[in-house]
């Protein structure tokens, strides 16, 4: 048991909107009562304010926690026991690129953050630097568990896994988002709704889904025939009538991993509504004014004009802290190395599955074999992730652009020779942010 340890969590990317409900969930860890943030921003001013909101949270909550940061991250990562990314790469100054370009060609993003044109840039962006930080995590901190929360989840774990020998899972919310979603549209109690979810990050899939021994996936076929819930998801409602099982990640989002919705204005016009819900250029049109009013919450929040909800979220950094900590075993569902968890998706790829995390660390689970029709789904996303990690760890041009090319709403909508073209105005746009 380690509980009698102060222990140390280092946050990459303080000044992101995620340090606020992490710390916060990590301070409410029961019995949690001294212990060290070290938080890390290469923006000297956001990191001051992360900083002030970290310190406020520690008095709030009446724990004993030092609160230190630096711009320099070496300076702060010594003896780490966790340690948290969340780092963006130059993302206000390329979202634009990301989806307006694409755009041009008839490819529509909605997100565009994870797969597709943009989820790739932001992967050639991205990876080099989190190489970075690993390696200087396996001389400083070795023994620490590391969380990744940053996108594109998948291309990042493949990353991790393939050049770092620590303890890393990748961490989203979209299996505890979506099984409350369930138990909404079945009108269940979420304690009593029984689920197995397995697959790719943002491409899992419920394939058990019972309450009261009742296998509720026809209740949940007839309330998708009604309007009021069908246009709450209707991309996830029409993935499940006619692939056999709802999917995790948002219906906007999901509509861009797949050749089906997006490829046509009248099929956007059908299935995708705006917003979350599948708005073209949703994250490009609002990721700079996002990043605005996160700024100006955290100031609020400092300043006291804004009072703290002094409540733990269903984000699972916390969890796996005190189930590491107190050894307090817990189950959570990760993105990490296959090695045959899933049976039938690539053996060295990174799958999303259940870990059991106690004392001794993170423990994934086995799920064995998806549905052909699920496992060729999260296949055609891996071919790209495989390409888009290999361009940016060897700086390899030509596969960035092979990544693209199979993507699969590319591939619907463009040919090679224009998909070579628009890679290639992407790489003009974005030249001092590549490896290449």
């Amino acid at each position: 048991m380690r509980g009698a340890s102060k222990p140390k969590v280092v946050i990459f990317g303080a000044g992101s909107s995620f340090t606020f409900q992490l710390a916060k969930d990590i301070l409410l860890i029961p019995g949690i009562g001294c212990g060290t943030f070290a938080l890390v921003d290469i923006d000297a001013e956001r990191l001051g304010i992360a900083r002030r909101l970290v310190e406020k949270l520690v008095s709030l909550t009446g724990r004993h926690w030092d609160v230190i940061s630096s711009v320099e991250r070496r300076e702060v990562m010594g003896d780490a026991d966790y340690v948290i990314n969340t780092i963006e790469v130059s993302g206000v100054s390329t979202v634009g690129f990301d989806y307006e370009i694409p755009k041009k060609y008839g490819i529509d993003q909605c997100i565009g953050d994870t797969i597709g044109p943009g989820g790739v840039m932001k992967a050639l962006r991205t990876i080099p630097a989190w190489v970075e930080i690993l390696r200087d995590a396996e001389e400083l901190c070795p023994r620490a568990l590391v969380m990744n929360y940053t996108n594109p989840m998948s291309m990042m774990m493949l990353a991790a896994v393939r050049t770092s020998k620590l303890r890393v899972v990748g961490l989203c919310h979209s299996v505890q988002n979506t099984s409350k979603q369930l138990a909404t549209y079945l009108g269940v109690p979420y304690e009593e709704l029984v689920w197995e979810c397995a697959g790719i990050n943002h491409m899992a899939w419920f394939t058990r889904l019972e309450h009261g021994g009742r296998d509720m996936y026809p209740v949940l076929r007839e309330k998708a025939k009604d309007p009021t819930i069908y246009e709450r998801d209707p991309v996830r409602f029409e993935v499940m009538v006619h692939f056999g099982a709802f999917v995790t990640e948002s219906s906007g989002h999901f509509s861009e991993y797949v050749p089906y919705f997006r490829k046509r204005p009248d099929l956007i016009q059908k299935y995708c509504r705006e917003g979350y819900l599948g708005g073209s250029g949703f994250y490009a049109k609002n990721w700079p004014q996002w990043r605005k009013d996160n700024d100006a919450r955290a100031m609020r929040l400092v300043s006291g004009e804004e009072h703290y909800e002094l409540t733990r979220s269903h984000e699972y950094a916390s969890a796996i802290i005190e189930a590491h900590l107190f050894d307090r075993p817990t189950v959570i569902h990760a993105t990490v190395l296959n090695g045959g968890l899933i049976e039938n998706l690539p053996f060295d790829g990174v799958v999303e599955v259940p870990v059991l995390v106690d004392g001794a660390g993170y423990h994934p689970c086995r799920f064995g074999r998806l549905p052909s029709q699920l496992a060729a789904l999260c296949q055609s996303n891996m071919a790209v992730y495989e390409l888009g990690v290999k361009a940016a760890l060897e700086g390899d041009r030509e596969a960035a652009i092979h990544a693209m090319m199979l993507d699969p709403l590319s591939a619907a909508v463009c040919s090679p020779a224009e998909l070579r073209a628009m890679a290639e105005e992407l790489f003009a746009a974005e030249a001092g942010f590549l490896p290449f």
